[in-house]
């Protein structure tokens, strides 16, 4: 049952990082849609009283163009934790995924929050739902597993 549970939620930790990889290949190429318009608006209002300068959302879709290959390269750090946490049944390697999002996550959001973009927020909390009770899990799991094959 356990070797089960394991397997499923590795499979959902490769999937999370796919989707991290997606979402930052898919950020330079699409930061400019009108499909962000709105949350790109609800940014400007919060730093410009007046309608925002007219190259103000030129530089918010360079930001977000540039954010994309961030994204990119910490899946790739991602995958290299999970690959060494599957294989080798290495609890380290997951502890440190843990510590990543519980790194970021905090400041991110509080960022967020202080330019009032709760939708930031809010897909950090989606993330860490997401993403801390698997690791966590794999971590414990594969801690005792080791702990067991000591003895």
């Amino acid at each position: 049952m356990a070797n089960t549970t394991r397997t499923w939620l590795v499979r959902w930790i490769y999937l999370v990082v796919a989707a991290h990889l997606v979402v930052g290949v898919l950020l330079p190429l699409l930061s400019g849609a009108a499909l962000f318009d709105g949350y790109r608006e609800g940014i400007l209002r919060f730093f410009f009283d007046a309608p925002a300068p007219a190259g103000a959302r030129a530089v918010q879709v360079w930001w977000m163009s540039l954010f994309g290959p961030t994204v990119q390269a910490a899946a790739i750090w991602m995958l290299g934790l999970a690959v060494m946490g599957d294989q080798q049944k290495n609890a380290f390697a997951w502890a440190m995924l843990i510590l990543g999002l519980l790194v970021w996550a905090p400041q991110d959001m509080a960022i967020s929050a202080q330019a009032h973009c709760w939708a930031n927020v809010a897909l950090d909390v989606v993330a860490l739902l997401l993403m801390l009770p698997p690791l966590f899990w794999l971590c414990k799991a594969d801690l005792n597993a080791k702990r067991d094959t000591a003895k």
